[in-house]
């Protein structure tokens, strides 16, 4: 048999405005449910090139960014976890983080930016659905859709 897919549910969240877009979108997707949201935050390594920031400054960003995440949810029944990852490779690690978790689906809302930003910088939103084997679920951004 399998599980819903909002039993256990990985949210990646890349930053703060991702962090508050991605929440809004998923909460009516599992609000009155028996779920567990596991907000995953990767800290990338740049592979032997200089990091632009300290890994103690990234850490702290991403705990503001956790706590968004959990100031979103406070006022429900949601289970939340937090799990920060370092990479160098962002989707495999959140691929990574879904299967420790052994997450249901992947969700999330995909970020903007210019086709030629993702083709120079690489495409997460591309790389996560060509490398993963559990299901993911990519929801509209409610501010954008004006939903």
């Amino acid at each position: 048999m399998t599980e819903p897919f909002s039993q256990r549910v990985i949210v990646p969240v890349a930053n703060r405005d991702d962090a508050t877009a991605t929440t809004a979108a998923l909460r009516p997707y599992v609000e009155g449910s028996d779920s567990t949201v596991i907000a995953v935050h990767v800290i990338k390594k740049a592979g032997g090139a200089p990091d632009k920031a300290s890994v103690e400054q990234r850490e702290q960003r991403a705990e503001e960014i956790f706590q968004i995440v959990a100031d979103k949810l406070a006022d429900s029944e949601i289970t939340l976890e937090t799990d920060l990852r370092y990479g160098t490779d962002i989707a495999s690690s959140i691929v990574d983080a879904a299967h420790d978790s052994t997450a249901s689906t992947i969700v999330f809302t995909p970020r903007g930016g210019s086709r030629w930003r993702k083709l120079l910088t690489g495409d997460v939103t591309h790389n996560l659905v060509q490398s993963s084997d559990i299901p993911i679920l990519v929801l509209p951004d409610r501010e954008v859709s004006g939903a």
